[in-house]
């Protein structure tokens, strides 16, 4: 089957699948502006070589940016024409706008897509801080950023979202042609090591049954709870005096706006704390590669997890599979999978003093809390195995769409 992959940054979340898929003796190929591609794809770049028209109306800033890259993907496409290659399937994230002309290259290709978020005013990760809402007073231009998941949503023959809570947000009459298939944890190789060690740039050599507290972000900012953690340490490191704590992310902004004062979000709230906490117990690592970091959970005594209502991070199940106590966030995205007291515990969101008190009670109970270590692999095991349930369904699904009649034109 011919197959092209496109996603801004590929392979993105098609890291399993289109490998998969060029091992069964498909012909794969992809399209990017960035993206470390894979070995043996044949990948076409293009490039956005110019931003949004800063004084058109407000709301409709974010809908040029995504044609503008609309554009240059269709101009891709016309190259990928060119050259010869017409796939019978095209498998897209469209969330940036690059899927936007793949019917009029490519008619008769069926279309599925990656449905990762469709944006709400209210109910959902908008507003639900209220330190943080003060951006978003006016509705329409949040709003204004469904216009192209909107147009996506007609396009596509099918797709898939990675949680039940992902698919809930997009609207009732698209549900139907949208599975629930997770990305999937490999959980032969992110397994459990209980004694696993992990060194510091300070010296110490910390493991479980050092009290190592881990908590990770992509970048280090309000949307996945970095305030909350922050502002729980003093609490914490005096409750638990030999505890010491591993801070894993950058210093960007990945979600929402950026502080105005010009510093990164890792700044002003560690300026707010750092008086108050012991902080050569606080280890900050920035970003590092992916098996130190799959060391660290594994020696990790409690990993912490905090994200408003909004698209779950692979490092929560990474956690739950290596068989770490998570303390996550009581939000509809963790509370999905984590079920209090039986696989993980749940805390809520905007309350750092409980949160302090929720890991304080992991790490002085360790021997407790085996049971729900051994529950959050299984969970993982059962729900989100990589090989034996998430990439066989993927699989299964690809081969279905590339049956269907085009949907548009039946």
């Amino acid at each position: 089957m011919r197959t092209l992959f496109i996603h801004q940054n590929f392979p993105g979340q098609f890291k399993h699948l289109a490998p998969a898929m060029k091992a069964r003796g498909d012909d794969v190929r992809a399209m990017a502006i960035e993206g470390v591609g894979l070995k043996d794809v044949p990948m076409w770049r293009y490039k956005v070589d110019r931003a949004n028209t800063r004084d058109v109306q407000a709301w409709t800033r974010e809908f040029e940016t995504k044609m503008i890259r609309a554009e240059e993907a269709w101009k891709a496409l016309k190259q990928v024409e060119a050259e010869g290659f017409d796939p019978e399937l095209v498998v897209a994230h469209p969330g940036w706008g690059e899927g936007f002309c793949v019917e009029d290259v490519f008619p008769s290709a069926r279309q599925l897509h990656f449905v990762e978020w469709y944006y709400h005013a209210n109910g959902a990760d908008v507003g639900f801080d209220p330190e943080f809402s003060a951006g978003y007073s006016e509705p329409g231009r949040v709003r204004s950023k469904n216009a192209m998941n909107l147009l996506a949503l007609q396009q596509m023959d099918w797709g898939y979202s990675p949680t039940a809570w992902q698919r809930q947000q997009v609207p009732v009459e698209y549900r139907d042609r949208i599975e629930v298939i997770h990305d999937g944890v490999d959980t032969d190789k992110i397994a459990p090591e209980p004694s696993r060690r992990v060194n510091f740039a300070s010296g110490a050599s910390l493991g479980r049954d050092d009290e190592l507290v881990t908590f990770v972000n992509r970048n280090l900012e309000p949307a996945r709870g970095w305030h909350v953690f922050a502002r729980s340490l003093k609490y914490l490191l005096k409750a638990r005096p030999k505890a010491h704590v591993a801070i894993v992310g950058g210093s960007d902004v990945s979600y929402g706006a950026r502080p105005d004062t010009g510093k990164s979000w890792r700044e002003v709230i560690w300026e707010e704390v750092r008086d108050e906490v012991d902080q050569s117990r606080v280890h900050f690592l920035g970003r590092i590669p992916y098996p130190v970091f799959i060391g660290l959970l594994q020696a990790s005594s409690c990993h912490v997890y905090l994200t408003v209502p909004f698209v779950l991070s692979w490092s929560m199940l990474e956690a739950m599979s290596v068989g770490a106590v998570v303390v996550g966030s009581d939000t509809t995205p963790v509370s999905e999978v984590i079920k209090d007291g039986e696989n993980g515990v749940l805390t809520p969101f905007l309350d750092p003093k409980l949160l302090a008190e929720r890991v304080a009670e992991v790490l002085a109970r360790q021997n407790h809390y085996q049971r729900i270590r051994d529950a959050a692999r299984q969970t993982v095991i059962e729900h989100y195995d990589l090989t034996r349930k998430c990439l066989p369904a993927q699989l299964a699904l690809v081969d279905r769409v590339a049956g269907m009649t085009r949907r548009v034109h039946a």
